[in-house]
């Protein structure tokens, strides 16, 4: 792996089995080290951690049209790899919380975004931009 700056998430779940069901299966992320607690997994290149823990409070607030989940976590990917993803959930039958649709349509910052739950209750965005470039765009 290059040497590239990777984040370290670290995100609550009440129940690891459906952690490692999700993110293992459903996802197809690979799983790292884990413990009785805690479960590493291969974000991309990035260490995601489950860590079992009680659920949050949640909150949205409101982003074209759609209540957003607050807090959520998740990845820029490309649109190929949006699209693949997009289907696999949808095959798989997953309720979104929003389901995959273009954002911002002909603005700066176009893209194609999706939220859904894991099994704990925690938000996840997949997004994919029309153009890379618009990912910082104001």
């Amino acid at each position: 792996m290059p040497n590239i700056p990777r984040f370290h998430l670290a995100m609550p779940v009440d129940d690891l089995s459906a952690a490692r069901e999700f993110y293992g299966e459903t996802l197809g992320l690979e799983q790292g080290r884990s413990s009785d607690t805690w479960i590493d997994w291969n974000l991309h290149g990035h260490q995601f951690v489950t860590h079992l823990a009680p659920r949050t409070e949640r909150v949205s607030n409101p982003v074209d049209g759609h209540d957003v989940p607050v807090p959520h976590f998740g990845l820029v990917l490309t649109v190929d790899e949006f699209q693949v993803l997009a289907a696999k959930l949808t095959g798989a039958g997953t309720k979104f919380v929003i389901e995959p649709y273009v954002r911002f349509k002909g603005e700066a910052g176009e893209q194609w975004t999706m939220f859904l739950l894991d099994p704990a209750g925690n938000a996840l965005e997949f997004k994919a931009f029309a153009d890379d470039a618009q990912v910082f765009a104001v």
